[in-house]
């Protein structure tokens, strides 16, 4: 297989380990596959941020307040399968209510939900929703098409500054997560940062800033109660990295509207 081939099998990988989007078969799978495609998950979450760019857009040529946010919010759960939903809600019930590092990671891996993944969850969606509500269609598509991708980015980091403390043998990620190198961290951060390069002025500092401090802050809270992360960890990451982007670019926007009524 040439190192092209190898390239794009790598991405088919990403596409079907984080989306239900059909894809053709993997030629000549390999087990660590997934970490190697770690590179390409901000690509995958390009993909999914113009699925949602599109129906936000789309919507909002027909309705405007909540209803375009909504749609272009379930275009996504719909696309990724709520994977990353998923892991918000698992990560929240874990370290949420659990004593120890291995009842943490016992509710973690249970399928119901409790009461503080349904508040996460409810209270992000909702909280994404109403930000980008405020947003006019061509800065919200904008925004979800950067969301996704650096939510993605966020967690590559993740998974290169933590150590991984999931069970491989009941875990989403199978087999456990091989150490990144630097390269494909690099690779990840450096396609994630592509919407960046068109962004309206004056909206990317405070979004990167909101973004990052609240994965930041997961990330720690993991480190603190688990020790590492798990791939439920690596959802929730993305999740509220993607919640401090929106709300940093709505934030940006009502300074600007605010100062040019004065």
């Amino acid at each position: 297989m040439s190192r092209l081939s190898h390239q794009f099998q790598l991405f088919l990988c990403a596409v079907q380990f984080l989306t239900r989007i059909p894809t053709p078969a993997l030629r000549d799978f390999q087990p660590d596959w997934i970490s190697r495609s770690a590179r390409y998950f901000p690509l995958v979450g390009l993909l999914v941020g113009g699925g949602c760019a599109a129906v936000f857009w789309s919507a909002s040529l027909i309705w405007s307040g909540w209803l375009p946010a909504l749609l272009a919010i379930a275009a996504g759960v719909l696309i990724t399968g709520a994977f990353h939903e998923d892991g918000l809600a698992d990560t929240a019930d874990g370290l949420g209510g659990g004593t120890t590092v291995a009842k943490r990671l016992t509710i973690m891996k249970d399928s119901r939900i409790g009461t503080y993944g349904a508040l996460a969850l409810g209270l992000t969606l909702a909280i994404k929703a109403a930000a980008l509500a405020t947003l006019p269609a061509g800065l919200g598509a904008w925004t979800l098409v950067a969301a996704h991708g650096a939510g993605r980015g966020a967690s590559v980091l993740a998974m290169r500054a933590l150590p991984y403390v999931g069970d491989a043998k009941v875990g989403k990620w199978k087999p456990s997560p091989a150490d990144l190198s630097l390269a494909e961290v690099l690779t990840a951060v450096a396609v994630a940062g592509l919407p960046l390069a068109l962004s309206p002025d004056g909206v990317v500092g405070l979004a990167i800033l909101i973004g990052a401090i609240l994965a930041l802050a997961v990330s720690l809270i993991a480190r603190r109660l688990l020790g590492g992360y798990t791939g439920d960890v690596l959802g929730a990451i993305e999740q509220v990295f993607e919640l401090g982007f929106v709300l940093g670019v709505a934030a940006s926007l009502g300074v600007a509207n605010t100062f040019s009524r004065t």
